[in-house]
């Protein structure tokens, strides 16, 4: 859920800004700040990179069980906080502005760090100073870059921070949205659907939604229409169908075989076009990106699509 955290984050914000009436460089701005607060709660998955290096030489299996068991350690705890998510936000604003309210900043900073190294130790501490060092300098781009006021950067922070445990609810166990308080507010997964590979299929059109509604959002901002960049070529993505015979039935638990091979049919929208018959010879005619990325994510779409018909059928 990776991309679906910051699509949904960007397409609320960006929504909002466009049915404010701002222009399409101000909402667009405005919601790609929101999505890369958004994506910011994962940077504690970057722990997991040790258990990977614990399992080197092994096969693809067992890299990815060590990715997972590793960083499970620490993931969706302090970084997915509700309670902790605006004084995050709030640092990033303070990050921004002049210099004497960078020693606030540090301070929200500290508080946070400090919350983490009480409620989980020295662990706790590693994965929170890179979440917090992240929220400041998602602050500074925000004011140097992007001209966007603290409020701002304060509405896009709290949208994206305290958006993001939502979507977790998926996919693993779910986050500790009340930590450090020793209570819980969801204490078990959103299950879709009773048969796994089901329920991971729909967990990945979800994604695939929230992806098509950022599109959307840009494309009533801007004037594009999205539908016009996409390539006949997207509907080769229904080939991806014969996969069923050929990978292990996905779940939560093996989920990289069928992750890693749908998107690589998104490869199709960035393959040139050749003509091989028209008056001034054979000619190669590379896409634009616009018509490469919204090809390749509707080829995606129809590969999920025609995947999750064959497992009704062959299942």
């Amino acid at each position: 859920m990776f991309v679906g955290h910051a699509a949904v984050a960007f397409a609320i914000v960006a929504g909002v800004a466009v049915g404010r009436g701002w222009t399409a460089e101000r909402a667009l701005t405005v919601g790609l700040l929101a999505g890369a607060f958004a994506a910011l709660p994962d940077v504690d998955i970057a722990y997991a990179l040790v258990g990977v290096a614990a399992a080197a030489g092994g096969d693809a299996l067992s890299l990815a069980t060590a990715f997972w068991s590793t960083g499970n350690l620490v993931h969706r705890a302090v970084t997915h906080s509700l309670v902790l998510s605006p004084a995050v936000a709030l640092l990033a604003a303070f990050a921004g502005m002049e210099r004497r309210t960078h020693l606030v900043a540090v301070g929200l900073g500290g508080v946070v760090v400090a919350v983490a190294w009480v409620a989980s130790g020295p662990l706790g501490v590693v994965v929170t100073i890179p979440f917090v060092a992240g929220a400041a300098l998602l602050g500074v781009v925000a004011d140097r870059y992007a001209d966007c006021s603290p409020v701002h950067v304060v509405a896009a922070g709290l949208v994206g921070l305290a958006s993001h445990p939502f979507g977790d609810l998926f996919t693993g166990e779910p986050p500790a949205m009340l930590y450090p308080l020793d209570a819980t507010l969801v204490g078990e997964r959103v299950v879709l659907a009773a048969d796994p590979t089901l329920h991971l299929l729909a967990a990945f059109g979800i994604e695939l939604a929230t992806v098509w509604a950022a599109v959307a959002v840009a494309g009533v901002a801007t004037g594009l229409r999205p539908r016009t960049a996409v390539g006949r070529r997207a509907s080769l993505g229904a080939g991806y169908a014969a996969s069923v015979l050929l990978i292990p039935a996905p779940t939560l638990d093996l989920s990289y075989p069928f992750v890693f091979s749908v998107l690589g049919v998104g490869l199709v929208g960035v393959l040139p076009r050749v003509r091989l018959v028209r008056p001034g010879g054979p000619s190669v005619e590379l896409p634009d990106w616009l018509a490469a990325c919204l090809t390749g994510l509707s080829a995606i779409t129809v590969a999920w699509l025609a995947y999750a018909a064959a497992y009704l059928v062959v299942g």
